[in-house]
């Protein structure tokens, strides 16, 4: 017997099998339907002996000391800030926008005091900001909304930008200075060896049992267990019974080429041309030395594994309805971005499974054997 079944062998789940085994040494058996451990962090090295992110690029960032030292068991770190071009007016800017990013397209010089009044010269006053169109326009105005934001937002939503919710648009910011990071966390790196090398050492303890290959519902009969970590779509667990949650997917096209360097940056943003929404290009990420290069071109689609939860009212109201019956599924914990329906990073589905724990630790959850009906 088992103390806990955990289901999904990504982060939520791989964080909380290590906690409970190494924590509470509790008995922990982790299955995935995937081949692999790593959830979307899976990377691998590809045919030319080059580290590949198999579901598109994984870029480590985290404002949180405490989520950075617990990663910090099962991996070392090469320092990494990441840097996004976008392809405009047959320009690579950088994106976010900042000073350069105005300056190359207009042919200015303005200075970041210039920057800070243009944008509010062309800014579109919107005294409540309920769309994505509304965030953007009310800080940068309808002609860079244009050029970054509202080709690219309808091939990666299947939406246009006035029908997605205003959260999804201020993950990007604007910026009046010359940073062209992507990301401002204090805490920026990758793992040394890869994600998928520090998801075998956190699982790497004599209380933990993995499964891959192997759906939960088929082992559901064989294994006795006290209590289920569900880290799987929240719809699928009850068997669609309010309809399914809309999710975006992407299709992943996989490139070597034979020379070093690819193209100039680690990822390049397409908003307005092309099917696809971005390329990478992988050894600006790993750092890895090799005389190929090998990027993935995305393609974002309706159908396929779940990635991106769908931010409208409408779906949000769909998932209160899933949560009021996960809420009373007793020994049943849901955690992670498919299970709680959140648009997380990685740094904040640890964050999540970290509190999962504490809650767990705390409460000191009944011991007794259930039978768990999903």
């Amino acid at each position: 017997m088992f103390d806990y079944l955990i289901v999904g062998a990504g982060f939520a789940g791989s964080v909380l099998a290590e906690r409970l085994a190494s924590q509470m040494n509790k008995s922990v058996l982790l299955c995935d339907k995937r081949p692999h451990i790593g959830g979307n962090a899976y990377d691998y090295y590809d045919d030319a002996g080059i580290l590949i992110h198999k579901y598109g690029p994984h870029i480590f960032h985290t404002a949180s000391p405490r989520i950075f030292r617990y990663l910090s068991q099962f991996t070392q770190w090469r320092p990494y800030e990441h840097r996004v071009l976008a392809s405009v007016d047959n320009k690579l800017v950088p994106f976010p926008i900042n000073v350069d990013t105005v300056n190359a397209l207009y042919g200015t010089n303005y200075s970041p005091a210039e920057v800070e009044a243009f944008f509010a010269r062309v800014a579109e006053p919107i005294k409540h900001c309920k769309t994505s169109e509304d965030a953007v326009v009310s800080k940068v105005g309808r002609e860079l909304y244009e050029k970054f934001f509202r080709n690219y937002t309808r091939k990666q939503w299947g939406l246009d930008p006035s029908e997605l919710d205003a959260s999804v648009a201020s993950r990007v910011p604007a910026r009046t200075n010359y940073d062209s990071r992507y990301f401002t966390d204090e805490f920026q790196a990758m793992p040394l060896h890869g994600y998928t090398r520090m998801f075998e050492n956190m699982l790497d303890h004599k209380k933990i049992r993995v499964l891959t290959n192997t759906d939960y519902r088929d082992i559901l009969g064989e294994v006795s267990f006290k209590e289920m970590i569900y880290t799987g779509p929240v719809d699928a667990f009850f068997d669609f019974r309010y309809g399914k949650l809309p999710y975006r997917s992407l299709e992943f096209k996989f490139e070597t080429h034979d020379k070093e360097v690819f193209q100039p940056g680690a990822v390049v943003n397409y908003p307005n041309e092309h099917a696809y929404t971005r390329i990478t290009e992988f050894k600006y990420l790993t750092g890895q030395q090799h005389p190929k290069t090998s990027v993935v071109y995305e393609f974002p689609q309706a159908e396929g594994d779940p990635y991106y939860p769908v931010p409208r009212p409408e779906n949000a109201e769909l998932y209160r309805r899933y949560k009021a019956l996960a809420d009373a599924t007793p020994n049943v914990h849901f955690v992670g971005r498919l299970a709680t329906y959140r648009y997380y990073n990685m740094d904040q589905v640890v964050g999540q499974a970290l509190a999962t724990f504490d809650h767990l630790r705390e409460s000191q959850l009944d011991s007794s054997t259930v039978t768990v009906a999903a």
